[in-house]
């Protein structure tokens, strides 16, 4: 498993971490994900799923650090500021105490494509992504998470499928990921909270769980 590894070129500047206020809201969600095991670790320690939301208007955006899946509260300590993509060059440029995420360049696919996004949530969970895969927009599945090759597949979904209207994505080549966006923390949340809790209930119904 290469869950964690960052795959981009990271430029990562070592800075002082974000006032509280502008990591408050984010801490929110992500604290609601860890309760709830989206957010989290496996057994071997490997931490899984993260956060972010935009930051200004010029493109940059805040996100959980890397290797943070498995810390049971993160501080401001714990994000990144990523304030520069080039995700055909596969490079990315970030500031803060922590490195930014494996998943950034997800992440800033859908910034990119979506103005009007303010917040994206990424989670694991076996069951809901075995549920919703190709049900729900899917990536390639020969696009690994953080790479090229994911930022172009999320970003033919954008165009060529319902996904903005939807919110929603699976990654068929990250196996249990999904991600949720909107236009904000508290919309990506409340349609990511929609699937999942009609697969708890479906699965509790009918004795699964």
């Amino acid at each position: 498993m290469d869950e964690g590894y960052i795959k981009f070129d990271s430029h990562w500047k070592n800075a002082p971490p974000l006032p509280e206020a502008e990591i408050a809201e984010l801490n929110i969600y992500r604290q609601r994900l860890y309760e709830q095991g989206l957010i989290g670790a496996y057994d071997n320690g490997i931490g899984y799923g993260n956060i972010s939301r935009r930051y200004g208007d010029s493109g940059q955006f805040i996100i959980s650090g890397s290797a943070t899946g498995n810390l049971v509260e993160l501080t401001a300590g714990h994000y990144a500021l990523v304030t520069k993509v080039e995700a055909r060059q596969n490079r990315l440029w970030c500031e803060g105490p922590a490195n930014a995420s494996s998943e950034s360049m997800s992440h800033a696919a859908v910034y990119q494509e979506c103005p009007w996004v303010n917040g994206v949530i990424h989670v694991h969970h076996p069951g809901l992504w075995k549920a919703l895969l190709h049900k729900l927009p899917t990536t390639d599945k020969s696009a690994p998470y953080g790479s090229p090759e994911m930022v172009d597949s999320i970003i033919q979904l954008m165009r060529e499928t319902r996904l903005e209207e939807q919110k929603i994505f699976v990654m068929e080549g990250h196996r249990e990921g999904i991600f949720t966006f909107g236009r904000s923390l508290k919309e990506a949340f409340d349609v990511l909270m929609l699937y999942y809790s009609a697969f708890l209930h479906e699965n509790i119904s009918t004795g699964r769980i």
